[in-house]
């Protein structure tokens, strides 16, 4: 039976990150780029959702159908071209819009984006149901799948740098004449 992750932080409100927000309400306006989001989106946490399928059903006492036993399932959207994406959502709010019975699991957009390709999806649907919808697909969903699962120097043409800070250096401001230490 599979198992339910451990939240990436329990004292997650559910609210939308104000970076994301921010970044795909600009995208909306044509005030910033793809990229802008992805940045943004990059760090955050999303919320996949989850909701019950009915598996078995009987008649109860009262000649009532009810259920009998149910699984829990990662819904995918399907196009009229036949792909398939995974759904994924900035906050509840915008979960709640497209279902409000689903229940989230936390994850990082690379984790959100491995599961896809290993769900051998071809995208990832962000607030499907809005305020701002945002698709991740082709090689950059790739490349954050490789990011998560570590295997990103198997990408071919694809770039992708680790950026650290730079060692904090004491400058020294002035030189003592005479004698050097």
């Amino acid at each position: 039976m599979p198992s339910i992750p451990q939240p990436l932080d329990p004292r997650d409100d559910g609210a939308a990150a104000p970076a994301v927000a921010a970044a795909l309400a600009s995208y909306q306006a044509g005030t910033a780029d793809a990229a802008e989001v992805l940045t943004a989106l990059s760090g955050a946490r999303l919320l996949v959702p989850v909701v019950a399928l009915l598996t078995e059903a009987e008649v109860g006492a009262h000649g009532l159908r009810q259920e009998k036993e149910s699984e829990m399932a990662l819904p995918k959207l399907v196009g009229q071209d036949g792909r398939q994406a995974v759904l994924a959502f900035t906050g509840t709010e915008a979960l709640a819009r497209w279902r409000p019975d689903a229940r989230p699991i936390q994850a990082t957009t690379p984790q959100v984006c491995q599961a896809a390709v290993q769900e051998q999806a071809a995208a990832v649907v962000v607030d499907v149901a809005g305020p701002v919808q945002f698709v991740i697909e082709g090689t950059v969903l790739e490349a954050l799948a490789a990011v998560e699962s570590g295997t990103v120097a198997g990408l071919t043409g694809v770039t992708v740098a680790r950026v650290e800070p730079a060692p904090v250096r004491r400058r020294r401001w002035f030189r003592r004449s005479g004698k050097h230490r």
